[in-house]
């Protein structure tokens, strides 16, 4: 089997030829003899194209480093996916302006505006600009204020969407892509294509924000303070929200080359919402999404990195195809508890918690992650992963090690 053929078997909860094994990269750090150079300049970190349109990385990283970071790590054995995600444009009307405002009294941080101006009202987005110390490798935050940016979401002054009059404003900031846009992504679609035959690797496509969107909008509080005193105006957010990804879905699945849509959930989680909300709000949109994937032929991923147990009957019931990911330290349950839930019905990608098996765990430690994860999750229905990516702090020496305990159970 090639590295598609073995992770869409896992997928469609068949027994591949072994046990994948996939790593997202979010700024990993890797040694000497796996970089490459671009434009003149070393790339020491890898990064995943999935965090296009949502990050700003410190160093420039490209398809053509996304195809050098397959090849390495297929060259290592292990499997590797590339990940697309659909642009999306503003209303042709709508324009925006930037600017700081410096320290006061009352505010200690710099604060970053913008401001957009739609033919519904303007609506102000303001952050503040906190300069963190960020180490090498890590996401930085934005000189100006993005719609959609983790950073904001604890940083956020005024979010995007703060009252039920900037609902309408909204609409105009989630639109199709300009012709130029989608010229590019057709051509992008074409190159990536022909890649992911040639190396026989999986290609997924992140078009759906789902309540991840919500969460960057509004931020938590208000979120989920609206979700549970104002439901027809989180429906309206909803229904904004999931024709928006609806779109982008559609336009992806008909460019081609996709296998798997990916919906992300890291916001959806019991840490933010109950089973209950979830079904009422989360579950009609998501199980429809499904249907579109599956009638387009590709499958389809939910990200959720807790509250799998939980949320487990929602999760079943959306007809989703594999969950990304389990953590074993986030999840507080038995793998094979979780694993007799979803049993022949959602493939499970996890097993090793990145943040702290494979930050500060021990060789000994990390080995008894993949053996207990392997054995208790797998062989078949399993992704070996770590949860949910490797980061500039986790030591390439502890990869290894992971890399050495999987061999050993493939």
């Amino acid at each position: 089997m090639n590295s598609r053929e073995r992770l869409l078997t896992a997928i469609g909860y068949d027994k591949p030829d072994h046990i994948p094994m996939y790593c997202s990269c979010f700024g990993v750090l890797v040694p000497p003899h796996l970089r490459w150079a671009r434009a003149g300049r070393e790339l020491p970190y890898w990064y995943s194209m999935r965090l296009e349109h949502l990050h700003t990385l410190p160093q420039p990283w490209s398809l053509e480093d996304d195809f050098q970071r397959v090849d390495r790590w297929l060259g290592l054995g292990l499997d590797d996916i590339l990940d697309v995600s659909p642009p999306w444009g503003m209303h042709p009307e709508v324009t925006y302006r930037d600017w700081q405002e410096p320290p006061t009294a009352a505010e200690p941080r710099w604060l970053i505006f913008r401001e957009y101006q739609t033919p519904a009202g303007a609506l102000r987005h303001v952050v503040r600009r906190t300069d963190d110390a960020i180490g090498p490798g890590w996401v930085v935050q934005p000189e100006q204020v993005m719609l959609i940016e983790d950073f904001n979401v604890p940083r956020g002054v005024k979010h995007a969407v703060a009252s039920p009059e900037d609902l309408g404003k909204l609409r105009y900031l989630l639109q199709d892509p300009s012709t130029g846009q989608l010229a590019a992504y057709r051509e992008r679609m074409a190159r990536t294509r022909d890649f992911a035959r040639e190396r026989g690797v999986m290609v997924q496509g992140w078009s759906e924000f789902g309540i991840d969107l919500v969460v960057w909008l509004c931020g938590v509080e208000y979120a989920v303070l609206t979700a549970m005193t104002d439901p027809e105006v989180f429906a309206e957010l909803m229904e904004i929200i999931s024709s928006f990804d609806r779109r982008r879905t559609a336009m992806m699945l008909e460019i081609g080359g996709v296998d798997v849509v990916v919906r992300r959930g890291w916001y959806g989680s019991t840490d933010f919402w109950s089973p209950a909300l979830f079904q009422r709000y989360l579950l009609p949109g998501l199980k429809q999404a499904v249907e579109t994937a599956h009638q387009a032929g590709a499958r389809y991923a939910y990200v959720m990195t807790s509250g799998a147990m939980a949320n487990a009957e929602q999760l079943l019931a959306s007809g989703v195809d594999v969950l990304y990911y389990i953590d074993p330290v986030q999840e507080k349950t038995d793998l094979s508890v979780v694993k007799e839930k979803y049993r022949d019905r959602i493939a499970i990608a996890g097993g090793v918690s990145s943040a702290v098996t494979l930050h500060g765990g021990s060789p000994e430690e990390i080995h008894q992650a993949v053996q207990d994860a392997a054995s208790k999750l797998g062989p078949s229905g399993f992704i070996l992963a770590p949860v949910d990516a490797l980061f500039p702090d986790t030591p390439w020496t502890n990869i290894e090690a992971m890399i050495r305990a999987w061999r050993e159970v493939q």
